[in-house]
């Protein structure tokens, strides 16, 4: 099977236990956040195939705020809930990155704006909750005699640690020798996309909470590493809970008029080509007679079957603060227009 189309099975079977766990309910709130190809490292070379996300105490509250990602340079900003403050004094770090997390925070609701003497006060909207719990990583290698970097991946997040559990699955009949090749620590699933059944190989091992070790490079006669503080890792669990509550792990249909709508594990959302006869990409390419129909899927509503099937809002509605000037900050702050848009 395609890894891609392996990877979509596996993400709809975690997904599928939040209704296992919440009694089939239409929207539990104790299941699991599932994401996919995630950037999981400081230095941008390491990719996660999938990431769950356990939510915390504080996950209810981070539901009310917004259901898109919140820019971490946002988050991280001396920006309160209390008074406004100048938008220039809330940063450290570059310009154009502040400008771009000022407007996509109030684009998204999580600042409000406001205008004194020529200048932009921001301030949150609501304090941002310490919401998730674990981290788990899963590496899809479905077909184990074509492991490609699998070694150097899965030391790299064992060493780096972002995440508290890092999972192999595979559909290939995991062997003695294959266990050895890789770290200790790293659990190992055989997975049936077919029939959305797990075999637990070996049960991962609860990884370091302290500072870690990314690896940038290796050689036959030396690695490149650099440090990763305990502080740096935080924020890095961080941003990724973040982009996983955001993003999900479905993928637009490709506009096709073969492509329906298909489930796995009673989780629906899938693009499925009944003329490939195979889960579809949404950059495949339509070869079809009939040719591209772009409106043919507009009624596949990902957003309500996401919240349907897990624990993520899509439509917060329990902020009272009045968002103030959002239109203002609606286009990027890359054009002299946006530049002076914000002083």
């Amino acid at each position: 099977m395609r890894e891609f189309a392996f990877e979509m099975a596996l993400c709809a079977t975690l997904e599928s236990e939040n209704e296992i766990r919440d009694g089939g309910s239409e929207n539990g709130n104790s299941g699991t956040i599932v994401s996919r190809q995630l950037g999981a490292s400081t230095s941008g070379r390491r990719v996660l195939d999938v990431l769950t996300v356990t939510p915390g105490p504080a996950f209810d509250t981070r539901t009310q705020i917004t259901a898109q990602s919140i820019p971490d340079a946002a988050i991280a900003a001396d920006v309160g809930v209390g008074r406004a403050r100048f938008w220039k004094d809330c940063f450290d770090c570059h310009p154009d990155r502040a400008r771009a997390a000022v407007n996509r925070a109030l684009e998204i609701g999580f600042f409000e704006s406001e205008r004194r003497n020529g200048r932009t006060y921001i301030r949150q909207t609501a304090r941002y909750p310490d919401w998730f719990g674990s981290l788990r990583a899963i590496e899809n290698k479905p077909d184990l005699d074509r492991p490609g970097d699998l070694q150097s991946q899965l030391r790299t997040d064992v060493s780096l640690a972002v995440c508290d559990e890092v999972i192999l699955a595979t559909a290939s009949y995991v062997t003695g020798a294959h266990l050895n090749r890789i770290p200790e620590q790293v659990g190992v699933w055989r997975f049936d996309p077919e029939t959305g059944t797990r075999e637990v190989i070996r049960e991962p091992e609860r990884l370091s909470s302290g500072p870690g070790i990314e690896i940038l490079e290796e050689q036959p006669d030396r690695t490149k590493i650099t440090v990763v503080s305990h502080k740096e890792k935080r924020r890095l669990r961080r941003r990724l809970a973040e982009r996983a509550y955001g993003k999900g792990w479905r993928v637009e249909f490709p506009a096709c008029p073969h492509v329906e709508n298909t489930d796995i594990a009673g989780v629906d959302g899938i693009p499925y080509c009944a003329r490939k006869e195979r889960i579809v990409r949404p950059a495949d390419a339509c070869d079809c007679p009939s040719g591209h129909d772009a409106d043919g899927h507009s009624a596949v509503d990902l957003d309500a079957i996401r919240e349907t099937h897990s624990p993520w809002v899509r439509s917060p509605t329990t902020i009272t603060t009045k968002q103030t000037e959002i239109g203002r900050f609606s286009e990027p702050y890359t054009s002299s227009r946006s530049e002076k848009s914000l002083r």
